[in-house]
């Protein structure tokens, strides 16, 4: 059978130029963020860098700012903290409900409880369409239960409400490369390692693929 096009013009961007469980602990990342319920919602409280005189303080603004910091940062460890930043602000959906039932789904995928954690999932993507990392956290779900297929799909929809998300670009990359296609994989390592470059899963993925690639199509 073959993969149904990917949604978005996010995913086309990636394919032509990513955080959480399944695709992450394949990559090599931490295993599990900080539950949604925990991350605070105050803008301030968690960047230490003030924003210019004049500029918004809106959500939008302040993640904005946090990349533009995340592909200057001149180390890893640098880079770190301000990735770290960007994940809280991803893992905010601004609803009660969707941030319970990403928890209890977040229990049930390090339970290996894949089935109810794919239906936790299932309504909080119901609850929540736009929220990027809803998409992402089932996409891991799916690749953990085998699902290739609907995983990609699920990463597109992530990459169409968050075109930046690095860790689905990696989570594509890595399904991408099990098919086979390393030439798209090494695309999509690329463009991550464009909005992350200081990531050493990123750089690894992007060093294991390039000479391969690269040399195949010289």
């Amino acid at each position: 059978m073959s993969i149904p096009r990917l949604p978005s013009a996010a995913l086309a961007l990636a394919l032509a130029t990513a955080w959480p469980f399944g695709l992450s602990a394949a990559l090599g990342q931490d295993s599990a963020p900080a539950q949604p319920g925990t991350v605070p919602h105050s803008d301030t409280t968690d960047n230490p860098a003030a924003p210019a005189p004049g500029a918004s303080r809106s959500p939008a603004a302040t993640l904005d700012r946090l990349f533009e910091r995340l592909a200057a940062a001149k180390s890893p460890e640098e880079a770190k903290g301000i990735a770290n930043l960007i994940q809280r602000r991803w893992a905010r959906s601004g609803s009660d409900t969707a941030d319970l039932l990403m928890a209890r789904a977040q229990e049930a995928m390090r339970a290996k409880e894949l089935d109810l954690a794919i239906e936790l999932l299932d309504r909080v993507v119901s609850l929540e369409p736009d929220w990027a990392e809803g998409w992402n956290q089932r996409a891991n779900a799916l690749f953990l239960a085998g699902d290739s297929m609907r995983s990609m799909i699920d990463i597109g929809e992530a990459l169409k409400r968050e075109p930046r998300h690095y860790g689905a670009m990696m989570g594509l990359g890595t399904i991408l490369r099990q098919q086979g296609d390393d030439k798209r994989a090494l695309i999509a390592y690329r463009r991550a390692q464009e909005i992350y470059p200081q990531f050493e899963a990123i750089k690894d993925a992007v060093d294991s693929l390039k000479t391969e690639v690269d040399g195949r199509d010289a």
